[in-house]
């Protein structure tokens, strides 16, 4: 193994682990967001709201992340006249993307909530908004850290997928020093194992946050 090389090219790859970083931090944001207001919707009283939540979920979750990226890059500027600029379209297609499977998780995790909790907070006096606020989300998201965790985890490797649209986050940075080099043993290996350091960092902080 070319020891120099990892040497010469690892300031470069640790940019793009940074980027790789930002994309996923901003991506899980929107996602989250998107997910908690579409999991409420998917379970809440109003027919309309649980049929759009459904068909939103539906359809990202039944389409590659790479065809999304690829209709909101390419396919996009087509039609609104607009290029788009390769950092908006990367998360604009994560964040949606990750928003349709946090909005599961939120589901499953409100549901599993013993439902006596909001006959309790309706008994009150609360309305379905205001005990689902105050009752049901806070008991819910304690729950579904872990899965939460596991969707950043798989959001950080899935960003990868931006690089084909010559986004420069760590693959892509990869793939450029390979052209140069052609250390491909070299330079993938430290890709992996940058990669394996991030999600190993993530799967510890949930642990703490699981603990507290």
């Amino acid at each position: 193994m070319n020891f120099e090389l990892i040497e010469h090219a690892l300031p470069m790859l640790l940019v793009g682990a940074g980027v790789t970083i930002e994309i996923t931090a901003v991506s899980v944001a929107i996602g989250f967001l998107i997910g908690l207001f579409v999991g409420i919707a998917r379970i809440c009283q109003i027919k309309v709201l649980r049929i759009i939540a459904a068909v939103y979920a539906d359809c990202i979750r039944g389409t590659p992340l790479l065809v999304q990226i690829f209709l909101i890059y390419f396919a996009l500027p087509i039609v609104t006249g607009h290029r788009v600029e390769p950092f908006a379209a990367a998360v604009a297609a994560c964040g949606i993307n990750s928003g349709a499977y946090v909005s599961e998780i939120f589901r499953a995790g409100i549901q599993a909530i013993d439902v006596g909790q909001m006959e309790a907070g309706r008994s009150l006096g609360l309305t379905w908004w205001q005990t689902m606020y105050y009752v049901i989300l806070p008991q819910a998201v304690r729950n579904i850290l872990p899965p939460l965790g596991n969707e950043f985890i798989a959001m950080l490797k899935d960003s990868s997928l931006v690089s084909v649209i010559g986004f420069e986050e760590l693959t892509r940075r990869g793939q450029l020093i390979i052209a140069q080099t052609y250390g491909s043993f070299e330079i993938w290996t430290t890709v992996a194992v940058l990669y394996l350091i991030m999600t190993l960092a993530i799967s510890r902080v949930v642990a703490w946050l699981e603990k507290r």
